[in-house]
């Protein structure tokens, strides 16, 4: 997947061809509206039209200058208690300094009814009319730039979270692979010297069991019949050290064989199921898995033999028979970072003194992170 990132350049760039295109807009529909209703109401000679054009140019060139000193000064990043009382003294003081230039101007097409008012009258008359222009142009003008200042803090918030995402998903990768990897390591020492042959199979089980931990580290969700397919492998590797103690019980629908899980977890579910249900007991026991397709949900459930403390789930700190559950709460938060929190992983009691570990796996789109 990829993403096309703008450049600070480009960006800026993009914000001044828009600005420009604003102020020609802006600036051009005041001074044609004015000009259409000044002809409908009282007509407009040739001079009053070149006056109130150059009038209007001189407007724009001062509405420019003020944007260069709202660069210069920072207003763009102030908060609003702080910028307002700023913005209100500019607009006076930007009113003010577009009627002084432009009066010379102004006076020699003055209408009637202007030249019955006393200088001091009409000087603020034209300050209070050229204050509203410049205020509806500081309202745009900042308005613009606060929604885009808002919008670019929610992408960069969003790029932040799902980098955070991304490495917590490979945190958690790191702290499940070695794990197993040691134990099926451990089985392995046991066979060597007791069947030269039968090891020469295990190394190709444990090489099939490393390569698919390597590629697992790419991958976001594998088939479940590959998954399946290792925990055989991991399986047949721990029959060796525990031989008859250990028995295996797969009750597997076959719709769920192609459905999308996390690489490692039943793999994860079937490890904590052999070392926390068959390790510790003399008579060893029984591992069985299920695979259900329920809805738009995956259910997955290893069972073992075992007791269950009353008190128990997955992400808190619970001892099942020695287990602090490390993997199963890291499996548990890689469901959930992979899927959302529709997904779960529960560890409950189940009948005749077992234990079953179940994920659900919502069968939705992956929440898939954004790739720079």
């Amino acid at each position: 997947m990829f993403q096309l990132m703008t450049t600070p350049s480009a960006t800026i760039r993009r914000h001044d061809q828009l600005y420009v295109l604003a102020q020609c807009v802006g600036w051009g529909g005041y001074t044609l509206a004015y000009v259409g209703l000044s002809q409908l109401a009282r007509g407009m000679t040739l001079g009053q039209f070149c006056v109130f054009l150059a009038t209007n140019l001189c407007g724009l060139l001062l509405s420019h200058a003020y944007r260069g000193w709202i660069h210069r000064r920072g207003w763009k990043q102030l908060a609003w208690p702080v910028l307002l009382p700023r913005a209100l003294a500019a607009l006076l003081l930007l009113s003010a300094a577009w009627v002084i230039i432009t009066w010379p101007l102004d006076s020699l097409v003055q209408h009637a009814e202007a030249k019955k008012l006393t200088t001091t009258a009409l000087f603020v008359f034209s300050v209070f009319n050229a204050t509203w222009i410049y205020a509806l142009w500081s309202l745009l003008y900042f308005g613009y730039n606060i929604a885009d200042r808002f919008r670019r803090s929610e992408v960069e918030r969003a790029q932040l979270a799902a980098t955070v995402k991304e490495a917590e998903l490979r945190a958690l990768k790191a702290q499940v692979n070695p794990h197993f990897i040691f134990n099926a390591l451990n089985s392995l020492r046991a066979l060597i010297d007791e069947d030269p042959a039968r090891a020469r199979l295990a190394v190709t089980q444990l090489a099939n069991l490393l390569r698919y931990s390597l590629q697992s580290d790419q991958l976001e969700t594998v088939p479940f019949e590959e998954e399946l397919r290792i925990v055989n492998d991991y399986l047949a590797l721990e029959q060796v050290r525990h031989e008859e103690r250990l028995r295996l019980r797969l009750d597997v629908a076959p719709e769920t064989l192609q459905l999308p899980v996390p690489p490692m977890l039943l793999q994860t579910l079937v490890e904590n199921a052999v070392k926390y249900g068959i390790s510790n007991r003399p008579e060893g026991g029984e591992i069985a898995i299920i695979a259900r397709r329920t809805g738009d949900e995956l259910h997955l459930q290893v069972t073992n033999p075992g007791v269950l403390p009353a008190k128990s789930a997955t992400g808190a700190s619970v001892r099942v028979n020695g287990s602090t559950g490390v993997g199963l709460r890291n499996a548990a938060e890689h469901l959930r970072l992979l899927f959302g929190e529709r997904a779960g992983l529960q560890l409950r009691a189940g009948a005749a003194e077992t234990v079953v570990a179940e994920a659900v796996i919502p069968l939705i789109a992956i929440k898939r992170s954004p790739v720079p």
